[in-house]
């Protein structure tokens, strides 16, 4: 009992030293950073966009700096007046997997992007990197911001009717997911506070998100488009949209994305938000999502649940794609001689930091792929792309497949963690 009790003050005086720190540095707005990023396959370029300030900061006013070490990319402040790091986030883009793509190697091509951070009240370093091919990240870009600057823009967010799907309490402390409207024209917006609900329900329904109920807020904005539906280029469709969001994302037909990253942040500024979810109102199969930077899914196909649990474990938690026999784009995406960042899959350069501890003494590893393995944490060969050389943790799991199961232990165990990091 003594040992707990110790426990739990040392917990509480870790969290008010957390809350001392944010409000030391930072108040309860949040500072956008624009930027551009251009290239091809062998050059990446920054360009500064501007800056804005906005609303409502609903990340853990504890946990500033990152620990997961996830992404393709990181984006950090430093107090100017001694460099120490006072915030830091993880992300991937777009960008990146362009840059993996056959164009990319005799085109270039630029990416607008966004990044956004509790407003700091001094002088800080903006410091942006870049994960190289070797896993470990460089300084791509560097700036002093100071926040008396006015050419921070303060205008209001782009209007638009904000519902509170799911109410657990304060954004702090919370998980908060805001869902925006695609493809919904204005006499469609019951249909789309429907569909919140019914994709609210989806993910409450699937383990471990189904945990933590009580502490997920999920707001419904209501981003108004001219037309109903999505761009479909292959089929000739192209439609008015108010984030531009289009299948056939590198020429896969079922890759839904929009580039369009600044309409989607316009609107998400309406509401507290840890993470972006965006329901595109069409009934073709599809989706896509990008680690920190959004997660698109339609509504209304049969396998619109079990996509939409497939991309947001990309979006929210930074879970890899674990097949490997689907089309894709891309080229060499994982080099075999470094250690993926995302947790769910390993080249064995290091998986003593994976999930090694959870196979059982009497697995064989690697793992047959094998029914007799059906539901056995193992080591399996096969994902990210790649039949040879790179392995996953399970059989099956939604990170690889529409079949009946959901995430596979690791999965769950590393979305587990990531709920819990925002909830400090």
């Amino acid at each position: 009992m003594r040992t707990l009790t110790l426990f739990l003050l040392l917990s509480f005086a870790a969290a008010l030293q957390g809350q001392s720190t944010f409000d030391k540095y930072f108040t309860g707005k949040v500072l956008r950073f624009d930027f551009m990023l251009a290239g091809n396959s062998q050059k990446t370029i920054v360009y500064f966009a501007g800056m804005k300030e906005e609303p409502f900061y609903a990340g853990s006013k504890v946990n500033l700096t990152d620990n997961f070490n996830y992404g393709n990319f990181k984006y950090e402040l430093f107090d100017a007046s001694d460099n120490s790091l006072i915030y830091s986030r993880g992300f991937s883009t777009l960008f990146l997997e362009w840059q993996t793509t056959a164009e990319a190697r005799s085109v270039d091509r630029s990416f607008y992007e966004v990044a956004t951070m509790p407003f700091p009240k001094i002088k800080v370093k903006f410091v942006l990197s870049m994960r190289e091919k070797t896993g470990s990240f460089s300084k791509l870009y560097e700036t002093a911001i100071d926040p008396a600057n006015y050419f921070i823009r303060k205008e209001e967010p782009v209007k638009a009717v904000v519902t509170k799907i799911n109410d657990a309490g304060d954004p702090s402390t919370c998980v908060d997911l805001v869902f925006l409207a695609e493809g919904y024209k204005a006499d469609e917006m019951e249909k789309f506070r429907a569909d919140a609900r019914k994709m609210a329900d989806i993910l409450f329904a699937e383990s471990p998100y189904s945990e933590y109920k009580n502490k997920i807020n999920i707001w419904a904005v209501e981003s108004v488009s001219q037309e109903s539906g999505t761009d479909i280029p292959g089929n000739g469709i192209y439609v008015s949209t108010a984030m531009n969001f289009s299948f056939y994302t590198f020429d896969i037909d079922r890759y839904l994305t929009s580039q369009d990253i600044k309409s989607i942040n316009d609107y998400a500024a309406n509401a507290p938000h840890d993470n972006i979810v965006v329901l595109i109102n069409s009934t073709k199969y599809g989706g896509g999502g990008v680690y920190n930077y959004y997660t698109g899914t339609t509504v209304d196909n049969p396998l619109s649940p079990k996509v939409f649990i497939h991309e947001f474990g990309h979006g929210f938690s930074g879970l890899a794609d674990e097949y490997y026999t689907s089309e894709v784009a891309y080229e060499d995406f994982y080099p075999l001689n470094v250690e993926p960042w995302e947790p769910n899959l390993t080249t064995r350069v290091n998986f003593d930091a994976k999930w090694k501890k959870m196979i059982l003494k009497d697995t064989p590893v690697p793992t047959p792929n094998e029914d007799k393995y059906k539901d056995v944490t193992g080591l399996f060969e096969g994902g990210g792309y790649m039949a040879k050389g790179i392995y996953r943790p399970e059989l099956d799991c939604r990170m690889k497949s529409n079949g009946p199961k959901g995430y596979c232990s690791v999965c769950r165990e590393a979305v587990k963690k990531m709920i819990e990091s925002y909830l400090k």
